[in-house]
């Protein structure tokens, strides 16, 4: 939940937590004090917000422990985005959290190609779907045969989703932004079994979980962030997408 309005920039430089070997404790009261700062301070708050999640991200892949957690409590500090998400946002796939080995080869994929670039966000009608490059036709073509994105600019927009708030599937005691993809629309292989769940950090960076179904299970197989506006060319993802996350686990 949010702080009351009440803290100061300078206040922040004593909190801010080592960029290499922070403790997840001290990396979620850092971000608890960036909500507390007046909105006369929120591109400051967004920006700060926005490293924090990047930093936990680039530490997964040798300190998996601290940085999962750090990124859990982070999630947990937050809300439904308010206002409601409308239109693109760019996306950061933040790290999978599926194991060691898996890991290591879905980040050295991420590497080479990222075809995500974001969501866009309907508000009106509870609804988006995921912006994807221009490289992922082929490949979207071969996975999906009788399945046909939406032609965007240069890219596509594929994976419609319905968007509700209601409790977290494995965070019950918060509210959550639910982006569900079970509809007859997209794909049975592996889309249809995928929810994402989104909150707002502070105003204009949003962490997401990426949740896998199987049975009646669901299971975390890693966490993006958003931030309003178009993605940006050539911006490197340090981690695999979800659907490529969840087809590993």
């Amino acid at each position: 939940m949010f702080r009351a309005m009440g803290t100061r920039l300078t206040e922040l430089p004593a909190l801010e937590p080592d960029p290499l070997e922070p403790q997840p404790q001290s990396v979620a009261r850092y971000v608890e004090a960036l909500q507390g700062l007046s909105k006369a301070n929120a591109d400051y708050a967004r920006r700060a917000a926005w490293s924090q999640i990047r930093l936990a991200g680039a530490r997964a892949g040798r300190r998996p422990a601290e940085a999962h957690e750090t990124l859990d409590r982070i999630f947990r500090l937050g809300t439904p985005p308010r206002p409601a998400l409308d239109g693109p946002t760019r996306g950061l796939m933040v790290t999978p959290t599926v194991p060691r080995p898996l890991d290591l080869g879905l980040r050295a994929l991420a590497s080479a190609w990222m075809p995500w670039t974001g969501k866009r966000f309907d508000a009106a009608a509870n609804g988006g779907a995921n912006l994807l490059a221009p490289s992922s036709r082929w490949p979207t073509r071969l996975l999906w045969p009788s399945y046909r994105p939406e032609p965007l600019g240069r890219g596509l927009a594929a994976f419609r989703f319905r968007t509700y708030v209601s409790p977290g599937t494995v965070d019950p005691d918060i509210e959550t932004l639910k982006i569900d993809y079970d509809s007859s629309e997209n794909p049975t292989l592996l889309i249809r079994d995928v929810l994402d769940e989104v909150v707002q950090v502070v105003r204009g960076t949003y962490l997401g979980k990426v949740l896998l179904r199987r049975g009646a299970q669901w299971r975390l197989v890693g966490y993006f962030g958003l931030q309003p506006g178009l993605a940006v060319a050539g911006e490197q993802a340090v981690a695999a997408a979800p659907e490529a996350a969840a087809a590993a686990a």
